[in-house]
C-alpha cells in the first residue's frame, strides 16, 4: 500500500475532474492547480487535533421543481459527519431553514443522529452568540463548509487578500457593479441572498470565540465559503461568462479543497482523515449502493433537486449516478475495498 501522503495525493487527483466545465480545474494545465496540497494539510490537522467539528452545508435552488436544496452538499457532508463520528470526533451539522429537509433526510439515510443537525436562523446575532458561548459552538476545534454559498467580493476584501501584486481594483469595479458587492450569487450570476441564510457569519465570528479553531472550505464553483482564500482575479480568469467577476466568494478558510463536485471533496476528506487515524474500516459499508440509497432517500424525502437540471431526481450536478460515484469508487479501491 502507498504511504498515506501519497495516497491522499491520489485522492486529490481523483476528485479533480470538471464535469460541469466550470473552469476551476479545467484550466489547471494553463494556470496550475488551485490550493494544491490543501486536502492533505486539512486532513492531517483534523486527524491529530479534531475534538468537535462543525459542518455547514445546503445550497437552495429557488428555480428547482420543486424549489429545494440541491443534491450536491448533503451527501458529502453527511458521509464526512458519520465518518468523523465513528472515529470518535464530536460532530454538529448546520444548515438553514430552506435546506433542513434535505440535510435531515441525508442524515436519516446515513444513520447520523438527526438531533445533531441544527437549523441556523437567518440574521440572528443572539443565536450566534448563544451557539458559541453556551451551545455546541463553545467546543468547536474545526469548522468546515461544503457547498455553501457565501458573499461576493468588495474593494476592501480584495485589498485584504494575500497576493504578490497590488489588487486589481480598477478591473474589479469595472466588471462588478456596486450593487453586486457583498452579495451571494449562483453560477448564473443571479443574486440569491433572499433564499439563503447568512451562515457565512459562523466563519466571520469563529475566531472571536474560538481563536485556535481551524476552518476548511470545500467547493466546485468559486461562489462557496472558502474560495476567498484564492485571489479574486485567479478565479475570475478561470470562470466563463460576463458575470464571472461577481461569482467568487470573499470568505476565506485555512484550507480550501477545490473539486469538480463538492460532495467528492467531503468523500476525499473523510477517507484521508480516517486513513491517517488508521480507521478506514469505518468506511467499509459506505459503498456505491449505500450512497445511491442515501441519494434516493434525500431526493424523495427532503426533497432535494439536482443543482444543474433543477429536477427532483437521483442525480448530482447533472451527472447520472454511475458517473457521479466513480471518484468515490476509485478512492475506496485505493483503500482496499472491493465493491
Amino acid at each position: 500500500m502507498k504511504l498515506p501522503r501519497r495516497m491522499i495525493e491520489e485522492f486529490d487527483r481523483r476528485i479533480r475532474r470538471d464535469p460541469a466545465r466550470r473552469g476551476l480545474i479545467a484550466h489547471d494545465s494553463l494556470y496550475g492547480p488551485l490550493c494544491a496540497g490543501h486536502l492533505g494539510h486539512a486532513a492531517a490537522h483534523l486527524a491529530e487535533f479534531a475534538i468537535h467539528v462543525g459542518l455547514v452545508t445546503g445550497f437552495y435552488i429557488p428555480h428547482g421543481n420543486p424549489p429545494a436544496a440541491e443534491t450536491d452538499g448533503p451527501l458529502g457532508t453527511l458521509l464526512l459527519a458519520k465518518a468523523l463520528k465513528l472515529a470518535g470526533i464530536e460532530v454538529t451539522v448546520l444548515t438553514d431553514e430552506n435546506c433542513i429537509g434535505a440535510v435531515t433526510a441525508a442524515a436519516e439515510a446515513t444513520r447520523f443522529p438527526v438531533e445533531d443537525v441544527l437549523t441556523y436562523p437567518d440574521g440572528s446575532t443572539d443565536w450566534l452568540d448563544d451557539f458559541f458561548t453556551s451551545g455546541p459552538g463553545r467546543t468547536l476545534s474545526h469548522l468546515i463548509s461544503l457547498e455553501r454559498v457565501g458573499p461576493s467580493h468588495t474593494p476592501q476584501s480584495l485589498t485584504d487578500q494575500d497576493r504578490d501584486e497590488n489588487p486589481p481594483l480598477d478591473h474589479f469595479t469595472a466588471v462588478v457593479p456596486i450593487e453586486a458587492h457583498n452579495r451571494c450569487h449562483n453560477m448564473r450570476g443571479d443574486m440569491i441572498d433572499e433564499h439563503t441564510a447568512d451562515m457565512f457569519r459562523l466563519f466571520e465570528q469563529l475566531h472571536r470565540y474560538r481563536p485556535q479553531a481551524k476552518t476548511v472550505g470545500i467547493g466546485d464553483g468559486a461562489n462557496e465559503i472558502g474560495m476567498g482564500s484564492i485571489p479574486w482575479e485567479e478565479l475570475h480568469r478561470r470562470l466563463d461568462g460576463d458575470h464571472s467577476g461577481r461569482i467568487p466568494c470573499r470568505i476565506s478558510t485555512d484550507w480550501t479543497i477545490v473539486t469538480g463536485v463538492s460532495n467528492w471533496g467531503g468523500y476525499a476528506l473523510a477517507a484521508a482523515v480516517l486513513l491517517l487515524r488508521d480507521a478506514v474500516h469505518h468506511l467499509r459499508d459506505f459503498d456505491r449502493d449505500h450512497q445511491q440509497r442515501v441519494l434516493e432517500h434525500t431526493v424523495e424525502h427532503g426533497p432535494a433537486v439536482d443543482g444543474v437540471t433543477g429536477r427532483q431526481e437521483a442525480t448530482v450536478d447533472g451527472l447520472p449516478f454511475l458517473t457521479y460515484i466513480q471518484p468515490w469508487e476509485g478512492i475506496r479501491r485505493l483503500l482496499g475495498f472491493e465493491d
